[in-house]
């Protein structure tokens, strides 16, 4: 109420699929265009994605095994005696998939919706029933590929559309949206959508490690850093992660125009080999490949890690928070699979001193080379207030992509109509 007046000249909207979606649910599988999974909600981590496959060639390749959130970690960058002990994780310590909000029509999705529903077991292992706990729909996506033949004057174009699969979690200030975004040439994407309240503090002037937002009040500088457990089976279990950066060569008789640059492969072999941050100086990709099977030229089929210009952890290696939270002192991390190992800083972070989870995993050194990997994948945003953020913050976004790389013979999205029932960019 204390926002009005509110505003009146914005026209509706209406997203309509008179045949009805295209996608096909069978309990918790999911058939779409060529893609395949399964999705659930689990009480700690929140959306799972499970057995992800694309069918080429009339059989299902698979391509990753389980897909979610591993770990999350809120620490607070100021010395104000009620802030600086903050850093919660969201995950291990409250449970994310408990926060799911139930979603509404109109409101948290739009079109033609389906949903899932979820149970939890409460406090005292009672049922919880949550409906609408997973939205999932299509969406058009502008251009999927496109080309003007300047010869001919004929213009040959196929929109994109993409599945999304979303669910929306509030842990105490914060509402996190988590969507996983499937796409008809091969790729995935995660987005995380971050919004909500910030936490304040009263503050006479300025305030170290904190920014003004509004008269006498301040929000701490924070961090939002996420780890997601990526389990790789990249046409089987028997991959290998390659460090791929780009890189110019030197002039000289092979570069006489110094204009060359080649991608470098670096396996990482081990564990401690693969901590790894990013580089976007060498436009640094992770590539997860089987090195048994092939694409009709021969090259190594793959699925990469496209990153975002992405933080690590702030906080001092004395920091309370930097030992609790190690995972997110690095952006990668590669393990061997191992069924007990599913949270990056343990299984229980609670009031843990820390050194749990990966530090304590990698210690091993086990070797990473030709087997079923593990990429555990640390991102987020370092969040310095505006005043714009306050009195709610306007969705900021953090996420990554995955991408077929040699996976397939050729683009896989060749045979996509053109638009229109009869071929036509618009049918009267």
């Amino acid at each position: 109420d204390s926002n009005a007046p509110l505003r009146t000249d914005l026209k509706p909207v209406s997203i309509t699929q008179p045949e009805g979606p295209s996608f096909t649910v069978d309990g918790n599988e999911v058939r779409w265009q060529k893609w395949s999974f399964r999705v659930s909600q689990h009480p700690t981590e929140g959306l799972v994605l499970h057995t992800v496959g694309y069918e080429d060639g009339g059989k299902v390749r698979p391509i990753l095994y389980r897909a979610a959130l591993s770990e999350m970690v809120v620490p607070y960058g100021t010395i104000s005696p009620m802030h600086f002990w903050k850093n919660a994780f969201d995950a291990g310590e409250v449970g994310l998939g408990k926060c799911v909000n139930s979603l509404e029509l109109g409101c948290d999705c739009v079109g033609e919706i389906y949903y899932f529903d979820c149970d939890f077991a409460d406090g005292e292992g009672q049922p919880d029933h949550r409906p609408n706990a997973i939205c999932m729909h299509e969406e058009d996506y502008g251009v999927l590929w496109k080309h003007f033949d300047v010869y001919t004057g004929k213009s040959e174009v196929r929109r994109s559309r993409r599945l999304v699969v979303s669910s929306f979690h509030t842990v105490g200030n914060y509402d996190y949206g988590f969507f996983w975004y499937f796409y008809l040439d091969g790729t995935i994407q995660l987005e995380i959508k971050l919004t909500g309240f910030m936490q304040t503090m009263a503050v006479d002037g300025d305030a170290p490690g904190a920014a003004v937002v509004a008269p006498n009040l301040a929000a701490p500088h924070h961090q939002h850093l996420f780890n997601f457990r990526l389990d790789f089976d990249v046409d089987g279990t028997a991959n290998t992660v390659y460090e791929v950066d780009v890189e110019a060569l030197p002039e000289g008789e092979d570069n006489p125009y110094s204009n060359l640059f080649e991608p470098t492969l670096t396996p990482l072999r081990s564990e401690r080999e693969a901590q790894r941050v990013v580089d976007p100086f060498k436009s640094r990709t992770w590539r997860v490949v089987n090195n048994s099977s092939t694409n009709r030229l021969g090259q190594q089929t793959g699925y990469r890690l496209i990153p975002n210009s992405t933080p690590t952890l702030f906080a001092g290696p004395r920091s309370a928070v930097s030992k609790r939270a190690a995972f997110a002192t690095k952006n990668l991390w590669v393990t061997p699979y191992s069924a007990a190992e599913m949270h990056a800083a343990g299984d229980f972070p609670n009031q843990h001193p820390g050194g749990a989870g990966l530090a304590e995993w990698t210690k091993a050194d086990r070797p990473t080379e030709d087997t079923d990997v593990v990429l555990w994948y640390t991102f987020g945003l370092s969040h310095i207030a505006r005043t714009e953020d306050w009195p709610v913050v306007p969705v900021e976004y953090a996420g990554f992509v995955l991408q077929p790389f040699n996976f397939f013979d050729r683009n896989p999205a060749m045979d996509v109509p053109p638009p229109g029932a009869n071929g036509h960019c618009h049918d009267d």
